[in-house]
């Protein structure tokens, strides 16, 4: 049986952040676990270069529109290729496959009826590549996804029946409920589509750079919109419309993209599916966004995360590690650089660095680094059959992309083992003439860290090949099957002498992100949000009022254990009880400085968490290159008393 894993193409405007990360470590694991499986696999991802948006963006840095797309998409290239990322093919939407392919497909939706020419008006975002009606739209004006302004556009079109297939996308949705993964994504785009679909723009007259229209139909102004072209590319990398030479491999198995891209995936391509007379891919996995510290990344507050960068500092097998064990599928998730300290060093480096450099030791003290595997079900059955039921268990949450769970149940090997090691400790029985049991138990551990390996290896392939070269076997299908499917043992072995796999982290190894309450921009007034003209960043008087200022009165102060950045208030803000604040400010103030200290304090803003600590305001400070101080009064003032 063939497997089809794709990530979606990403939009070459920008290099790669910490969320095209995610996404690609999520599908490159899911291929590396089919391929380990036996599967007949095969791994898409590449970049999207048509549209408005690229062409404006190619234009504002000076550079032919080609060449601007080509250096972008080399950037995503070469990082997925630093990184390991175990693609079968790299697709860009300007390679000529692609576009005769979707010029093919264009051909077969007009000759069946289900694309069509009409005159389109309507309020248009270039960011969004979107069209939206006037009742979509924030204040009139603004884009309901992104806030920036909308153009209105008068210009022919040709349209895709998208409506024509409303019935039957919501015949698929309850007859294949895991279409959509997690489930609880699946009614957002069941009540969008019950709410009535509207006929698809799927062509443009207002700019070139695009696939240009089939020259059967003979249409030159037009060029192809950029979702139409863009979501073919999942079966002209197949060789659709073209060669045909990988069509066997369609439909997909799972095809996984970010939340915010959702409902094109869902609903769009499916329908462009249906009137290709194709099959659906079995699964949309949709995950969820990124933050930083618990707050949103933005350029313009310079805490956007560069999975590079990362990788630079912690090594990238930590960085997947940490990504697909943090948050579970689906959910938003936070980088924060203490918690990935402490999973390397509490998860990697305690639990499975430390047990495999415990059984080089013992094996080389006890056996001349020999370990066999002949008394183990003898003296260890009970940790086997432990062992074989997590191994049994990993399965459905890898078909389900939940790797959190997936590394949360296969850690559970790595406590078997270090429970044994206690229970039975070897060095006690070496002395009291037990060898055999000694030597058992050890080979028991060796085997739990082989198997284990093989099943880690979807996350961290380096890493568990060297656990694998250490315990002097190959992590591949054979072995798969060998030790983990038919549950047999390793045969007599070498141990060889490995240094320590992961090295003990003490400080952060990158710069902190801007000091910035967790949650200053993460909730802002919606009216703010939308409707702020990103030229200008001008509000209305209105707007300004909707968050609320108040003087507060630190009452409370102390330190964040296992920060350095972070103090806990309690601030009395003429409430029934005083307010706890989380503030970045350690560097700047000691605890005790700040008792009875008159601040000013955004007494709106949503309660956010910061480190497990619940914070319900932000203070308003001042930063240059001289340090920071708080925004104080002139004078004091009663506790609660309004700013503005």
């Amino acid at each position: 049986m063939s497997k089809y894993i794709t990530t979606p193409i990403y939009y070459v405007n920008g290099e790669a952040h910490i969320g095209h990360a995610y996404t690609t470590f999520i599908a490159d694991s899911v291929a590396r676990y089919e391929k380990l499986r036996g599967e007949d696999t095969y791994f898409l991802t590449g970049t999207d270069e048509h549209g408005q948006k690229i062409e404006e963006s190619a234009q504002k840095n000076g550079k032919d529109t080609q060449a601007f797309a080509d250096e972008i998409s080399a950037t995503f290239k070469n990082l997925w290729d630093e990184f390991g990322i175990s693609y079968d093919k790299f697709i860009r939407t300007t390679d000529d496959a692609h576009k005769k392919g979707v010029q093919r497909a264009f051909e077969v939706m007009y000759a069946k009826g289900d694309i069509y020419k009409d005159f389109y008006e309507g309020h248009y975002c270039v960011s969004c590549e979107t069209f939206f009606t006037e009742t979509q739209l924030v204040d009139g004006e603004f884009c309901p996804d992104c806030g920036r302004s909308t153009n209105v556009i008068k210009e022919e079109s040709y349209f895709f029946r998208l409506s024509k297939y409303e019935d039957a996308l919501l015949k698929h949705y309850e007859a294949n409920p895991d279409f959509i993964m997690p489930r609880s994504r699946a009614n957002e785009v069941i009540n969008f589509v019950k709410g009535g679909l509207r006929d698809l723009s799927v062509t443009r007259t207002s700019f070139t750079w695009g696939v240009k229209m089939p020259e059967s139909i003979k249409d030159d102004k037009h060029v192809m919109y950029v979702w139409l072209d863009a979501l073919l590319n999942y079966v002209t990398a197949l060789g659709y419309g073209t060669t045909e030479a990988n069509m066997r491999y369609w439909p997909a198995s799972v095809q996984l993209v970010g939340k915010d891209i959702l409902r094109f995936h869902a609903i769009y391509w499916p329908a462009f599916l249906m009137s290709l007379d194709l099959p659906l891919p079995k699964h949309i996995g949709a995950h969820g966004w990124w933050t930083r510290d618990g707050e949103k990344m933005s350029k313009s507050k310079g805490n956007v995360i560069s999975p590079k960068q990362v990788s630079d500092a912690y090594g990238v097998e930590n960085l997947r590690y940490f990504m697909l064990r943090e948050v579970p599928f689906g959910q938003d998730g936070d980088f924060s650089q203490r918690a990935f300290i402490d999973r390397i060093n509490s998860e990697l480096s305690n639990d499975l660095g430390n047990l495999l450099n415990r059984i080089i030791g013992m094996s080389g003290k006890y056996s001349d680094f020999e370990i066999d595997s002949v008394d183990v079900l003898k003296y260890h059955k009970k940790e086997i059959d432990a062992m074989n039921v997590v191994l049994d268990s990993l399965d459905a949450y890898m078909q389900n992309l939940q790797t959190h769970r997936y590394l949360e149940e296969l850690w559970r090997l790595f406590s078997i083992g270090n429970k044994a090691i206690e229970e039975h400790a070897p060095w006690v029985k070496m002395k009291e003439d037990k060898k055999d049991e000694a030597l058992a138990t050890v080979a028991l551990v060796a085997n739990i860290l082989a198997k284990a390996s093989i099943m880690l290896h979807p996350i961290m392939p380096k890493t568990t090949n060297i656990i694998a070269d250490t315990l002097n076997f190959k992590i591949d299908n054979a072995s798969y099957k060998e030790l983990v499917v038919n549950k047999n043992l390793l045969k007599l072995f070498n141990i060889k002498q490995t240094p320590p796999l992961f090295p003990r982290i003490e400080e952060p190894l990158m710069p902190e992100a801007p000091l910035a309450h967790p949650d200053a921009h993460k909730e802002a007034p919606k009216a703010v949000a939308q409707c702020a003209k990103e030229q200008d960043n001008l509000i209305e008087i209105g707007q300004f009022f909707q968050t609320s200022l108040k003087v507060g009165i630190v009452v409370e102060a102390e330190i964040v254990p296992k920060s350095s950045k972070l103090l806990k208030l309690k601030v009395d803000l003429g409430e029934e009880n005083p307010r706890q604040v989380v503030a970045g400010i350690r560097e700047f103030y000691t605890p005790e400085s700040l008792i009875n200290t008159h601040v000013c304090v955004v007494a709106n803003l949503k309660p956010a968490k910061l480190m497990g600590m619940l914070s319900e305001g932000m203070l308003l400070a001042a930063k240059d290159e001289e340090g920071l101080c708080l925004i104080r009064p002139e004078r004091p003032k009663k506790a609660g008393t309004p700013i503005g």
